[in-house]
């Protein structure tokens, strides 16, 4: 085997994720085992392990790049993504001939997510600008250009509109910032605006926090400025103001998923759908699961996005609670390969692109799992090398290129 540590450079994480795109074949294989037979999604195995190859040439790729060729493309890349994010939004077409929304570039026979290439931009951008600063973030305002950086790819991924993949650039911000050094609270304060708009729901809930935001505020004015404790006040009361006009300029199918999530009951065969049958699916599967290919629910198609979204549902009905327990441990482990790998290195531009793959992949397998068994609102996003998507596999492998680069950096 020491050919294998020679290719993958640390066989751990790579055998990790080799491991799980091969069960993630598995389980698109049998997602398309249906009574009656579907040609997209009987086939979509196939494609996958097509794309699977390209990504292991990829991978293989980006593991001979110097890093400092990477930390010099770092500026480029970012510009690259915001332009193809701007031109989706004027050339963009949809996942499917049904499809209006725009999230994809077509090139010929090539077709091409954007936003995925935008999510190692987003890594290699943030970590660039905060491995430049000769001390870690120390206040609020030495958080706002990294987080303009950000904002920027995000606001272009909210206008396709894909909130799901939205929250992933979130999670980078904040993996990052973290490993920067920034203080928890003031990441705490950073992310108070989007707890308040969460929270807004209830007038009392809001109010109460809002209370003990002040008083958290008031508490830590010997490490705040005045304007940055004015700021982050005000920046709560905008949040709560504004919650009803962004509710409203969700599209439908946006805030049926919020309400259904709150209760799925309300529309059983519309938007609840979707919950519903995952939730039983899940739940059907009992210890050891109904056996590969074997799923009644995604049998008789009941289940949506079944080797997409929801192959989660499929490890749950099929392999129980057993085989899903199983693939958790798998992604705990190679998150935490990636902690590893990331306190090891000495070179900061390093360590940040590690822990951002870090916080893109956890808020994909969080989401993802999450949204199957009903802890989480369904926003449609995928589970890392397992779920079908070219794109998005590829884009997991060249991150899993990166790291295991920036963590030979000496």
């Amino acid at each position: 085997m020491s050919w294998f540590r020679r290719w993958a450079g640390d066989p751990v994480l790579v055998g990790l994720a080799l491991l799980l795109s091969l069960f993630g074949v598995a389980m698109i294989y049998s997602a398309g085992v249906l009574n009656v037979p579907s040609p997209v999604v009987g086939g979509a195995w196939r494609r996958q392990l097509v794309w699977l190859a390209l990504s292991l040439v990829a991978f293989t790729v980006v593991t001979r790049i110097r890093v400092r060729w990477i930390e010099w493309g770092a500026v480029p890349a970012y510009l690259v993504a915001v332009v193809l994010l701007a031109a989706v939004l004027v050339i963009g077409t949809g996942a499917g001939p049904a499809e209006s929304v725009g999230r994809w570039i077509q090139v010929g026979p090539l077709r091409f997510q954007p936003s995925e290439f935008a999510k190692i931009a987003a890594i290699l951008g943030v970590a660039w600008l905060l491995s430049t600063r000769e001390a870690p973030p120390a206040g609020i305002r030495d958080v706002i250009a990294p987080s303009a950086l950000l904002g920027v790819l995000l606001g272009l991924v909210v206008l396709q509109p894909d909130l799901g993949t939205a929250l992933a650039f979130v999670g980078i911000l904040f993996a990052v910032l973290y490993w920067a050094g920034t203080p928890t609270l003031h990441l705490f304060f950073l992310a108070s605006p989007g707890l308040a708009l969460v929270l807004s729901f209830s007038t009392v809930v809001w109010s109460v926090y809002f209370v003990a935001l002040v008083l958290t505020v008031y508490l830590s004015r010997y490490r705040l400025y005045l304007v940055e404790s004015t700021g982050v006040i005000l920046a709560n009361l905008a949040a709560g103001t504004i919650a009803m006009p962004v509710w409203s300029s969700l599209a439908e199918y946006q805030r049926n998923r919020l309400l259904v999530f709150l209760d799925p009951a309300m529309d059983p065969r519309g938007a609840g759908w979707n919950l519903i049958q995952s939730k039983v699916a899940i739940g059907s599967g009992g210890l050891t699961g109904k056996g590969f290919t074997q799923g009644t629910q995604k049998r008789l198609d009941f289940l949506p996005e079944q080797h997409t979204d929801f192959i989660f549902s499929v490890i749950g009905e099929e392999l129980g609670f057993l085989g899903a327990a199983l693939a958790i441990l798998l992604f705990a482990a190679l998150l935490y390969r990636l902690v590893q790998l990331a306190e090891k290195v000495d070179d900061p531009f390093a360590g940040l692109v590690l822990f951002g793959i870090f916080g893109a992949w956890i808020v994909h397998i969080f989401i993802n799992i999450g949204m199957t068994v009903g802890i989480v609102p369904i926003t449609g996003i995928p589970l890392p090398f397992v779920s079908y998507g070219g794109t998005f596999l590829l884009t997991c492998w060249v991150m899993t290129g990166l790291a295991v680069r920036m963590s030979q950096e000496e």
